[in-house]
């Protein structure tokens, strides 16, 4: 049996290459040998393997110091490497491409990338082919999950604060479609993802179809100012009712609540109400609180008498301060 490549000549790279430069040097070379572009090509498919071994191994941090300290010998099972053992003998048995930064990898390699939209709001990009997640078996077939379809999906911000169900219309590029039912979950914020497993890109040669991630973006709602699970409103009191304290009635997710106005509250006072904010998706019994600025009602259009008597009101404040001093 043939002594394996060194995996940095495999894709011929210096050993103190970078991350970047062992993407950029897997990118060219996988584009060259992937089955997809070479079927029925049994040597590149061989050709495929290796620089996928290799970059396996490379672009892992703790896998490519092992291999820099011992060689192949540390993944071959030979008892030279410390995960030697009798589940590695005779090599990798299986190799997949897992998760995160290979998305953008192969996002612009191995399929077409098309985009569509949705009256619901609900626009996506799918790409089809292979994906980050294909892989090889022990006896050389291919197999692969299929690629993950990333979307975006808008959602109103009483359906984040609340939850809702929502039907959305993802199409293929073969110009069929398919409707979903999508669950927001109560408490969601922009940015945060809901996965439908299964429902991306069908996989190869039997492998599990991949996953839809709907990044939600949520509208605004007039009055109200969102920051995780709390919310931030104002409340407009009358002149009088902030010189001579009161009540004022302040609207809130659940419903209108009645707060008491201390005697001498200023503008930009601020008023907690414990539990009105968002619920928090890790604990449905838990909600944020709403914060409420004061504003004071300046009168304005003032007839007569009421000029004249806060014109007395102005003096006797001033006549106070005098003997004060």
């Amino acid at each position: 049996m043939a002594a394996k490549r060194d995996y940095y000549e495999i894709l011929g790279i210096q050993k103190n290459a970078d991350n970047n430069a062992i993407k950029k040097a897997y990118r060219k070379l996988a584009k060259k040998y992937h089955p997809d572009t070479n079927a029925g090509d049994p040597k590149a498919e061989e050709k495929f393997k290796e620089v996928t071994e290799a970059y396996t191994i490379l672009s892992d941090p703790e896998k490519r110091k092992l291999y820099d300290q011992f060689g192949h010998a540390a993944f071959d099972g030979t008892g030279a490497g410390p995960q030697a053992g009798p589940n590695h003998s005779g090599g990798y048995q299986e190799y997949h491409f897992e998760g995160g930064d290979m998305d953008d990898l192969f996002g612009d390699l191995f399929g077409h990338m098309f985009h569509g939209s949705d009256p619901h709001g609900f626009s996506y990009e799918y790409f089809n082919g292979s994906g980050p997640h294909g892989g090889f078996s022990g006896q050389g077939g291919f197999r692969g999950k299929g690629q993950d379809v990333h979307a975006d999906l808008s959602v109103t911000f009483d359906e984040a604060a609340f939850g809702a169900d929502k039907t959305i219309t993802l199409s293929d590029p073969n110009g069929g479609s398919q409707r979903l039912q999508v669950h927001i979950p109560a408490g969601i914020d922009t940015g945060q993802s809901i996965r439908l497993q299964g429902k991306g890109a069908p996989g190869y040669g039997g492998g599990a179809a991949g996953d839809l991630y709907l990044k939600v973006q949520v509208g605004e709602k007039s009055g109200y100012e969102r920051k995780g699970t709390d919310l931030y409103t104002t409340v407009s009191i009358p002149f009088t009712t902030a010189v001579f304290g009161g009540e004022a009635t302040i609207q809130t997710l659940y419903g209108s609540v009645v707060c008491k106005i201390k005697e001498g509250t200023q503008s930009g006072s601020k008023i907690r109400l414990r539990g009105k904010g968002i619920v928090s998706m890790k604990n449905p019994g838990v909600r944020g609180d709403q914060y409420v600025t004061v504003q004071i009602q300046v009168p304005t259009n003032l007839n007569p008498e009421a000029r004249q008597k806060l014109k007395e009101f102005q003096q006797a404040c001033g006549r106070g301060r005098r003997g004060a001093a």
